[in-house]
């Protein structure tokens, strides 16, 4: 047997035992990865099931940021506006000061805002538990 017949099978002899150590320890591992991902569904069922808790709870609070940061009434007109500015599109303006009015868990802010293509669009925007949860542009009155 020449050098290199030697060499080619002492290659294939040595890759022959690390792929049977390597599948014994691969074995190993595919039963720890079993275990961990078990456990993280296991982890995010739970996660969910409490979220639905507290949402029962608690309606109306923001999911994942507590209850805001709009705590005034002033804070709800000015947070109104911009949503409103935003939705109305560039160069839109608003007209007039926004009122709020206040209701059980936050404020109810009526206003004007006239984007750069129409005349004045009326908007009501509702503020929830110091976060804004919806804004409505009225553009067919």
């Amino acid at each position: 047997m020449t050098m290199a017949a030697r060499r080619t099978v002492f290659t294939m002899t040595a890759l022959a035992l690390g792929l049977t150590a390597g599948t014994a320890a691969l074995a190993q591992s595919h039963g720890d990865l079993h275990r961990a991902v078990g456990a993280a569904i296991l982890s995010d069922i739970a996660s969910d099931r409490q979220a639905e808790r507290d949402a029962k709870r608690q309606p109306y609070v923001s999911p994942g940021s507590g209850y805001g940061s709009i705590a005034t009434a002033h804070g709800a007109r000015d947070a109104c506006a911009q949503k409103a500015l935003a939705q109305a599109g560039a160069g839109a303006k608003i007209i007039g000061t926004p009122s709020a009015n206040s209701m059980a868990t936050g404020w109810e802010v009526e206003g004007m805002v006239a984007p750069a293509t129409d005349s004045s669009v009326p908007f009501v925007c509702s503020v929830r538990n110091g976060s804004v949860t919806g804004i409505l542009l009225r553009r067919d009155e």
